[in-house]
Protein backbone atom coordinates (compact mmCIF):
# COMPACT_ATOMS: atom_id res chain seq x y z
CA UNK A 1 0.00 0.00 0.00
CA UNK A 2 1.15 3.13 -0.67
CA UNK A 3 2.53 5.53 1.84
CA UNK A 4 -0.37 8.28 2.42
CA UNK A 5 0.39 12.00 1.49
CA UNK A 6 1.12 14.41 4.30
CA UNK A 7 -0.89 17.70 4.14
CA UNK A 8 -0.83 20.77 6.27
CA UNK A 9 -4.46 22.63 6.22
CA UNK A 10 -3.98 26.35 6.22
CA UNK A 11 -7.10 28.00 7.84
CA UNK A 12 -8.68 30.51 10.08
CA UNK A 13 -11.17 27.75 12.08
CA UNK A 14 -13.92 27.67 9.27
CA UNK A 15 -13.46 26.57 5.70
CA UNK A 16 -10.31 24.54 7.09
CA UNK A 17 -12.35 21.96 9.02
CA UNK A 18 -14.89 22.14 6.07
CA UNK A 19 -12.19 21.09 3.54
CA UNK A 20 -11.02 18.67 5.76
CA UNK A 21 -14.40 16.64 7.07
CA UNK A 22 -15.05 16.98 3.15
CA UNK A 23 -11.83 16.19 1.38
CA UNK A 24 -9.75 14.59 3.73
CA UNK A 25 -10.97 12.73 6.74
CA UNK A 26 -12.14 9.80 5.02
CA UNK A 27 -9.33 9.70 2.18
CA UNK A 28 -6.40 6.57 3.06
CA UNK A 29 -4.01 8.25 0.90
CA UNK A 30 -3.86 11.41 2.93
CA UNK A 31 -2.61 11.84 6.44
CA UNK A 32 -3.38 15.66 7.77
CA UNK A 33 -0.48 16.37 9.95
CA UNK A 34 -1.79 19.95 10.76
CA UNK A 35 -3.71 22.69 10.86
CA UNK A 36 -2.92 26.03 10.75
CA UNK A 37 -4.70 29.32 12.04
CA UNK A 38 -4.60 33.04 11.18
CA UNK A 39 -6.86 36.46 11.20
CA UNK A 40 -8.81 35.46 14.68
CA UNK A 41 -6.85 35.53 17.87
CA UNK A 42 -6.63 32.65 20.39
CA UNK A 43 -7.37 29.90 17.36
CA UNK A 44 -4.05 28.39 17.00
CA UNK A 45 -3.24 26.49 20.12
CA UNK A 46 -6.04 24.30 20.37
CA UNK A 47 -6.46 20.37 18.86
CA UNK A 48 -9.36 19.75 15.97
CA UNK A 49 -10.83 16.63 18.66
CA UNK A 50 -10.74 12.95 17.33
CA UNK A 51 -14.59 13.13 17.76
CA UNK A 52 -14.68 15.32 14.82
CA UNK A 53 -11.73 13.86 13.21
CA UNK A 54 -12.96 10.33 13.22
CA UNK A 55 -11.50 6.95 13.65
CA UNK A 56 -8.31 7.70 11.47
CA UNK A 57 -7.11 10.36 13.70
CA UNK A 58 -7.56 9.11 17.17
CA UNK A 59 -5.18 11.57 18.94
CA UNK A 60 -6.74 14.90 16.67
CA UNK A 61 -5.10 17.03 15.07
CA UNK A 62 -2.59 20.36 16.32
CA UNK A 63 -3.57 23.22 15.33
CA UNK A 64 -0.48 25.72 15.13
CA UNK A 65 0.19 29.62 14.59
CA UNK A 66 0.48 30.48 10.65
CA UNK A 67 3.88 32.12 11.17
CA UNK A 68 5.51 28.88 11.98
CA UNK A 69 4.54 27.50 8.15
CA UNK A 70 8.45 27.50 7.41
CA UNK A 71 9.28 25.58 10.39
CA UNK A 72 6.43 23.04 10.33
CA UNK A 73 6.94 22.04 6.86
CA UNK A 74 10.46 20.19 7.32
CA UNK A 75 9.25 19.30 10.75
CA UNK A 76 6.31 17.66 9.48
CA UNK A 77 7.34 16.26 6.27
CA UNK A 78 4.52 18.23 4.45
CA UNK A 79 4.59 17.50 1.17
CA UNK A 80 1.15 19.75 0.71
CA UNK A 81 0.66 22.93 1.72
CA UNK A 82 -3.90 23.40 1.33
CA UNK A 83 -5.09 26.74 1.61
CA UNK A 84 -8.19 27.16 3.18
CA UNK A 85 -9.18 30.80 4.29
CA UNK A 86 -10.83 33.48 2.38
CA UNK A 87 -10.80 37.51 2.02
CA UNK A 88 -7.23 37.79 1.35
CA UNK A 89 -5.33 39.35 -1.85
CA UNK A 90 -4.07 37.50 -4.87
CA UNK A 91 -0.53 38.86 -3.37
CA UNK A 92 -1.05 37.14 0.38
CA UNK A 93 -1.70 34.11 -1.68
CA UNK A 94 1.28 34.33 -3.91
CA UNK A 95 3.59 34.90 -0.84
CA UNK A 96 2.36 31.66 0.67
CA UNK A 97 2.93 29.79 -2.52
CA UNK A 98 6.55 30.80 -2.72
CA UNK A 99 6.69 29.86 1.15
CA UNK A 100 5.33 26.37 0.28
CA UNK A 101 7.50 25.91 -2.24
CA UNK A 102 11.06 26.93 -1.29
CA UNK A 103 10.85 24.49 1.67
CA UNK A 104 9.62 21.47 -0.39
CA UNK A 105 6.20 21.51 -0.15
CA UNK A 106 3.40 21.81 -3.04
CA UNK A 107 0.89 23.76 -2.77
CA UNK A 108 -3.42 23.76 -3.35
CA UNK A 109 -6.52 25.38 -3.44
CA UNK A 110 -9.64 23.20 -4.07
CA UNK A 111 -12.15 23.69 -6.54
CA UNK A 112 -15.13 25.48 -4.57
CA UNK A 113 -17.67 22.76 -6.15
CA UNK A 114 -15.74 19.64 -4.88
CA UNK A 115 -16.47 21.04 -1.13
CA UNK A 116 -20.23 21.93 -1.66
CA UNK A 117 -22.38 19.93 -0.11
CA UNK A 118 -25.90 18.14 -1.68
CA UNK A 119 -29.15 19.67 0.03
CA UNK A 120 -32.74 17.73 -0.11
CA UNK A 121 -34.11 21.11 -0.24
CA UNK A 122 -33.46 24.59 -1.90
CA UNK A 123 -30.66 26.19 -1.05
CA UNK A 124 -30.15 29.99 -1.48
CA UNK A 125 -26.85 31.11 -1.32
CA UNK A 126 -25.60 34.42 -0.12
CA UNK A 127 -21.90 35.22 -0.24
CA UNK A 128 -20.05 38.84 -1.09
CA UNK A 129 -16.46 39.58 -2.85
CA UNK A 130 -15.37 41.36 0.81
CA UNK A 131 -15.83 41.53 4.70
CA UNK A 132 -18.41 44.09 4.82
CA UNK A 133 -19.88 44.62 1.64
CA UNK A 134 -23.60 43.72 2.88
CA UNK A 135 -24.02 40.06 2.79
CA UNK A 136 -25.62 39.94 6.23
CA UNK A 137 -28.49 42.93 5.21
CA UNK A 138 -28.83 41.00 2.47
CA UNK A 139 -29.74 37.71 3.97
CA UNK A 140 -31.97 39.21 6.38
CA UNK A 141 -33.78 40.75 3.63
CA UNK A 142 -34.31 37.74 1.76
CA UNK A 143 -35.23 35.51 4.57
CA UNK A 144 -38.13 38.57 5.49
CA UNK A 145 -39.16 38.44 1.42
CA UNK A 146 -39.85 34.66 1.45
CA UNK A 147 -41.29 34.68 5.33
CA UNK A 148 -43.76 37.25 4.07
CA UNK A 149 -44.64 34.71 1.40
CA UNK A 150 -45.17 32.20 3.93
CA UNK A 151 -41.95 30.06 3.41
CA UNK A 152 -39.99 28.10 6.16
CA UNK A 153 -36.80 29.90 6.59
CA UNK A 154 -33.71 28.49 7.92
CA UNK A 155 -30.50 29.70 8.20
CA UNK A 156 -27.28 28.36 7.83
CA UNK A 157 -24.46 30.66 8.79
CA UNK A 158 -20.53 29.85 7.98
CA UNK A 159 -18.43 28.92 11.04
CA UNK A 160 -17.82 30.83 13.31
CA UNK A 161 -16.34 28.25 16.04
CA UNK A 162 -13.69 29.82 18.24
CA UNK A 163 -13.97 28.06 21.44
CA UNK A 164 -14.50 24.10 22.55
CA UNK A 165 -14.63 22.76 19.17
CA UNK A 166 -16.04 19.15 20.10
CA UNK A 167 -18.67 20.77 21.63
CA UNK A 168 -19.52 23.01 18.77
CA UNK A 169 -19.84 20.37 15.82
CA UNK A 170 -23.90 21.37 15.29
CA UNK A 171 -25.03 24.53 16.81
CA UNK A 172 -28.60 25.21 16.47
CA UNK A 173 -29.63 29.05 17.58
CA UNK A 174 -33.20 29.88 17.90
CA UNK A 175 -33.38 32.22 21.53
CA UNK A 176 -30.93 34.70 23.32
CA UNK A 177 -30.57 31.53 25.95
CA UNK A 178 -28.91 29.73 23.11
CA UNK A 179 -26.72 32.53 22.29
CA UNK A 180 -25.54 32.14 25.91
CA UNK A 181 -25.23 28.29 26.28
CA UNK A 182 -23.12 28.47 23.26
CA UNK A 183 -20.87 31.09 24.93
CA UNK A 184 -20.75 33.04 21.63
CA UNK A 185 -18.43 36.08 20.83
CA UNK A 186 -19.09 39.33 19.47
CA UNK A 187 -18.74 38.42 16.09
CA UNK A 188 -21.14 35.41 16.04
CA UNK A 189 -23.59 37.57 17.80
CA UNK A 190 -24.03 40.18 15.51
CA UNK A 191 -24.82 37.16 12.71
CA UNK A 192 -27.20 35.38 15.08
CA UNK A 193 -28.98 38.44 17.03
CA UNK A 194 -31.15 40.01 13.96
CA UNK A 195 -32.36 36.79 12.23
CA UNK A 196 -33.25 35.32 16.24
CA UNK A 197 -35.35 38.84 16.44
CA UNK A 198 -37.34 37.85 13.38
CA UNK A 199 -38.03 34.16 14.62
CA UNK A 200 -35.71 32.47 11.99
CA UNK A 201 -33.71 29.71 13.09
CA UNK A 202 -29.66 29.66 12.71
CA UNK A 203 -27.58 26.78 12.28
CA UNK A 204 -24.15 26.89 12.58
CA UNK A 205 -20.99 24.81 14.02
CA UNK A 206 -18.12 22.55 12.93
CA UNK A 207 -19.53 19.55 10.76
CA UNK A 208 -21.62 20.64 7.62
CA UNK A 209 -22.86 17.61 6.85
CA UNK A 210 -24.59 16.74 10.10
CA UNK A 211 -25.78 20.88 10.12
CA UNK A 212 -27.21 20.33 6.64
CA UNK A 213 -29.34 16.98 7.80
CA UNK A 214 -30.31 18.49 10.75
CA UNK A 215 -31.47 21.85 8.97
CA UNK A 216 -33.09 20.90 6.20
CA UNK A 217 -35.57 19.19 8.50
CA UNK A 218 -37.19 22.15 9.52
CA UNK A 219 -37.08 24.31 6.52
CA UNK A 220 -38.80 25.08 3.07
CA UNK A 221 -35.70 26.90 1.79
CA UNK A 222 -32.51 27.33 3.18
CA UNK A 223 -30.54 30.30 3.56
CA UNK A 224 -26.53 29.68 2.73
CA UNK A 225 -25.07 32.61 4.98
CA UNK A 226 -21.89 33.84 4.13
CA UNK A 227 -18.69 34.23 5.39
CA UNK A 228 -15.76 36.83 4.62
CA UNK A 229 -15.77 36.32 0.98
CA UNK A 230 -16.24 32.28 1.23
CA UNK A 231 -17.71 30.21 -1.80
CA UNK A 232 -20.89 28.38 -0.14
CA UNK A 233 -20.79 24.99 1.61
CA UNK A 234 -23.80 23.94 0.27
CA UNK A 235 -24.92 23.61 -3.85
CA UNK A 236 -27.31 26.35 -4.07
CA UNK A 237 -30.22 26.53 -6.65
CA UNK A 238 -29.70 30.12 -6.52
CA UNK A 239 -26.37 32.46 -6.06
CA UNK A 240 -26.25 35.92 -4.67
CA UNK A 241 -23.28 38.14 -4.51
CA UNK A 242 -23.26 41.59 -3.13
CA UNK A 243 -19.97 43.65 -4.13
CA UNK A 244 -19.01 46.83 -2.21
CA UNK A 245 -18.16 49.89 -4.73
CA UNK A 246 -16.67 51.52 -1.72
CA UNK A 247 -13.58 49.03 -2.86
CA UNK A 248 -14.17 49.19 -6.73
CA UNK A 249 -11.73 46.54 -7.91
CA UNK A 250 -11.54 44.25 -5.33
CA UNK A 251 -14.21 42.09 -6.59
CA UNK A 252 -11.48 41.12 -9.30
CA UNK A 253 -8.29 41.30 -6.83
CA UNK A 254 -9.13 38.88 -3.67
CA UNK A 255 -9.79 34.77 -3.19
CA UNK A 256 -12.00 33.37 -3.24
CA UNK A 257 -14.47 36.96 -3.69
CA UNK A 258 -13.74 36.69 -7.46
CA UNK A 259 -14.90 33.16 -7.77
CA UNK A 260 -18.14 34.08 -6.37
CA UNK A 261 -18.43 36.74 -8.85
CA UNK A 262 -18.01 34.51 -11.87
CA UNK A 263 -20.33 32.06 -10.49
CA UNK A 264 -22.96 34.07 -9.31
CA UNK A 265 -26.27 34.18 -10.75
CA UNK A 266 -27.05 37.63 -9.07
CA UNK A 267 -25.27 40.41 -8.20
CA UNK A 268 -26.08 43.31 -5.84
CA UNK A 269 -23.74 46.36 -6.05
CA UNK A 270 -24.48 47.76 -2.72
CA UNK A 271 -23.55 51.14 -1.14
CA UNK A 272 -24.63 53.17 -4.51
CA UNK A 273 -25.86 56.03 -2.24
CA UNK A 274 -22.24 56.23 -0.70
CA UNK A 275 -20.05 55.49 -3.49
CA UNK A 276 -19.25 57.81 -6.19
CA UNK A 277 -21.18 56.76 -9.71
CA UNK A 278 -17.77 55.88 -11.26
CA UNK A 279 -16.92 53.68 -8.88
CA UNK A 280 -20.49 52.42 -9.00
CA UNK A 281 -20.04 51.76 -13.14
CA UNK A 282 -16.79 49.92 -12.36
CA UNK A 283 -18.11 47.14 -10.29
CA UNK A 284 -21.06 47.00 -12.76
CA UNK A 285 -18.51 47.11 -15.40
CA UNK A 286 -16.18 44.20 -13.77
CA UNK A 287 -18.75 42.31 -13.47
CA UNK A 288 -20.41 42.30 -17.08
CA UNK A 289 -17.10 41.65 -17.93
CA UNK A 290 -16.44 38.44 -16.35
CA UNK A 291 -20.13 37.11 -15.51
CA UNK A 292 -22.35 38.57 -18.72
CA UNK A 293 -25.21 36.23 -17.92
CA UNK A 294 -25.97 37.74 -14.30
CA UNK A 295 -28.39 39.62 -12.92
CA UNK A 296 -27.34 42.74 -11.51
CA UNK A 297 -29.28 44.55 -8.56
CA UNK A 298 -28.46 48.11 -7.66
CA UNK A 299 -28.90 48.58 -3.82
CA UNK A 300 -28.23 50.85 -0.73
CA UNK A 301 -28.08 50.30 3.08
CA UNK A 302 -29.41 53.49 4.66
CA UNK A 303 -28.47 54.20 8.13
CA UNK A 304 -31.12 54.95 10.50
CA UNK A 305 -31.29 55.20 14.76
CA UNK A 306 -33.99 56.54 16.63
CA UNK A 307 -31.50 58.87 19.02
CA UNK A 308 -30.39 61.17 16.36
CA UNK A 309 -30.40 63.78 19.05
CA UNK A 310 -28.27 62.54 21.51
CA UNK A 311 -25.65 62.37 18.40
CA UNK A 312 -25.72 66.05 17.86
CA UNK A 313 -22.74 68.14 18.97
CA UNK A 314 -21.67 65.61 20.85
CA UNK A 315 -17.94 63.94 20.78
CA UNK A 316 -18.39 60.50 19.59
CA UNK A 317 -17.03 57.06 19.72
CA UNK A 318 -17.60 55.22 16.94
CA UNK A 319 -17.80 51.40 17.66
CA UNK A 320 -17.85 48.79 14.16
CA UNK A 321 -18.70 45.59 13.02
CA UNK A 322 -14.60 43.99 13.70
CA UNK A 323 -14.30 41.82 10.68
CA UNK A 324 -15.10 44.68 8.19
CA UNK A 325 -12.33 46.94 9.39
CA UNK A 326 -9.47 43.71 10.36
CA UNK A 327 -9.69 40.88 7.56
CA UNK A 328 -11.85 43.27 5.63
CA UNK A 329 -9.79 46.30 5.48
CA UNK A 330 -12.39 49.05 5.83
CA UNK A 331 -11.07 52.15 7.47
CA UNK A 332 -15.09 52.43 9.07
CA UNK A 333 -18.64 51.71 8.66
CA UNK A 334 -22.36 52.51 10.27
CA UNK A 335 -21.45 53.90 13.17
CA UNK A 336 -18.67 56.62 12.00
CA UNK A 337 -21.22 57.80 8.92
CA UNK A 338 -24.50 58.20 11.23
CA UNK A 339 -21.56 60.07 13.90
CA UNK A 340 -20.81 62.43 11.02
CA UNK A 341 -24.73 62.61 8.94
CA UNK A 342 -26.27 63.21 12.42
CA UNK A 343 -24.03 66.40 13.60
CA UNK A 344 -21.46 64.92 16.16
CA UNK A 345 -18.98 67.67 16.99
CA UNK A 346 -15.96 65.24 16.96
CA UNK A 347 -15.29 61.57 16.20
CA UNK A 348 -13.51 60.48 19.15
CA UNK A 349 -10.30 57.68 18.32
CA UNK A 350 -9.56 55.43 20.97
CA UNK A 351 -6.18 54.67 19.95
CA UNK A 352 -4.54 55.81 22.91
CA UNK A 353 -6.80 54.37 25.19
CA UNK A 354 -6.82 50.80 23.87
CA UNK A 355 -5.52 48.31 26.50
CA UNK A 356 -5.00 45.10 26.00
CA UNK A 357 -5.89 42.86 22.42
CA UNK A 358 -7.32 46.28 21.78
CA UNK A 359 -4.16 47.97 21.27
CA UNK A 360 -2.75 45.23 19.66
CA UNK A 361 -5.09 45.40 16.99
CA UNK A 362 -4.61 48.68 16.19
CA UNK A 363 -0.95 47.83 15.66
CA UNK A 364 -1.94 44.88 13.38
CA UNK A 365 -4.70 47.08 11.46
CA UNK A 366 -3.87 50.96 11.27
CA UNK A 367 -6.43 51.50 9.02
CA UNK A 368 -9.14 51.18 11.67
CA UNK A 369 -7.66 54.08 14.06
CA UNK A 370 -10.54 56.54 13.00
CA UNK A 371 -13.10 53.93 15.04
CA UNK A 372 -12.84 51.03 17.65
CA UNK A 373 -13.33 47.54 16.23
CA UNK A 374 -15.85 45.87 18.31
CA UNK A 375 -13.63 42.69 19.06
CA UNK A 376 -15.05 39.82 21.56
CA UNK A 377 -13.35 36.47 20.60
CA UNK A 378 -13.69 35.48 24.20
CA UNK A 379 -14.44 36.95 28.15
CA UNK A 380 -11.02 38.52 27.98
CA UNK A 381 -11.25 40.48 24.94
CA UNK A 382 -14.72 41.53 25.92
CA UNK A 383 -13.26 42.83 29.14
CA UNK A 384 -10.45 44.74 27.10
CA UNK A 385 -13.24 46.32 24.85
CA UNK A 386 -15.40 47.31 27.71
CA UNK A 387 -12.06 49.25 29.66
CA UNK A 388 -10.96 50.72 26.19
CA UNK A 389 -14.68 52.54 25.78
CA UNK A 390 -14.34 53.58 29.53
CA UNK A 391 -11.31 54.92 29.22
CA UNK A 392 -12.31 57.15 25.93
CA UNK A 393 -13.15 60.66 26.43
CA UNK A 394 -16.51 61.20 24.33
CA UNK A 395 -20.12 61.98 25.34
CA UNK A 396 -21.83 58.94 23.70
CA UNK A 397 -21.05 55.60 21.77
CA UNK A 398 -22.26 55.17 18.92
CA UNK A 399 -22.28 51.65 17.93
CA UNK A 400 -22.80 50.15 13.93
CA UNK A 401 -22.80 46.62 15.11
CA UNK A 402 -25.99 44.27 14.31
CA UNK A 403 -26.14 43.95 17.91
CA UNK A 404 -27.13 45.49 21.02
CA UNK A 405 -23.94 45.67 22.97
CA UNK A 406 -25.39 46.29 26.02
CA UNK A 407 -26.35 42.40 26.27
CA UNK A 408 -22.55 41.59 26.16
CA UNK A 409 -21.03 44.54 28.16
CA UNK A 410 -22.12 47.42 30.51
CA UNK A 411 -20.48 50.45 29.85
CA UNK A 412 -20.67 53.37 31.80
CA UNK A 413 -21.09 55.95 28.37
CA UNK A 414 -24.88 56.08 26.95
CA UNK A 415 -25.02 53.99 23.43
CA UNK A 416 -26.91 54.78 20.54
CA UNK A 417 -27.42 51.88 18.12
CA UNK A 418 -27.68 52.82 14.21
CA UNK A 419 -29.16 50.57 12.03
CA UNK A 420 -28.81 49.02 8.47
CA UNK A 421 -31.06 47.00 5.93
CA UNK A 422 -30.43 46.44 2.56
CA UNK A 423 -32.75 48.97 0.29
CA UNK A 424 -32.50 47.73 -3.38
CA UNK A 425 -33.23 50.36 -6.21
CA UNK A 426 -35.55 50.25 -9.34
CA UNK A 427 -35.62 46.78 -10.82
CA UNK A 428 -35.06 43.81 -10.84
CA UNK A 429 -35.23 44.03 -7.03
CA UNK A 430 -34.56 40.65 -4.80
CA UNK A 431 -38.29 40.10 -4.85
CA UNK A 432 -38.39 39.73 -8.99
CA UNK A 433 -35.25 37.75 -8.79
CA UNK A 434 -37.15 35.44 -5.81
CA UNK A 435 -39.96 35.15 -8.28
CA UNK A 436 -37.75 34.41 -11.39
CA UNK A 437 -36.04 31.69 -9.75
CA UNK A 438 -39.55 30.16 -8.53
CA UNK A 439 -38.35 30.55 -4.59
CA UNK A 440 -42.24 32.42 -4.03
Amino acid sequence: MAVPRRVLIMGAAGRDFHNFNVIFRDDPSVQVVAFTATQIPGIETRKYPASLAGPRYPDGIPIFPEEDLVKLIPKLAVETCVFSYSDVDYGHIGHLVALANAHGSDFLLLGAQRTMLQANVPVIAICAVRTGSGKSQTTRRVAGILRAHGKKVVVVRHPMPYGDLASQAVERFATYADLDRYETTIEEREEYEPHIDKGTVVYAGVDYEKILRQAEGEAEVLLWDGGNNDTPFFRPNLHIVVADPLRAGHELAYYPGETNLRMADVVIINKVDSATPESVETVKQNTRNVNPDAVIVEAASPITTDEAALIRGKAVLAIEDGPTLTHGGMEYGAAYLAAQRFGASEIVSAVGHAVGSIKETYKKYPNSRKVLPAMGYGPKQIKELLETIDATPCDVVVSGTPIDLSRVLKTKKPVVHVRYELDEIGHPNLEDVLRDWDFI
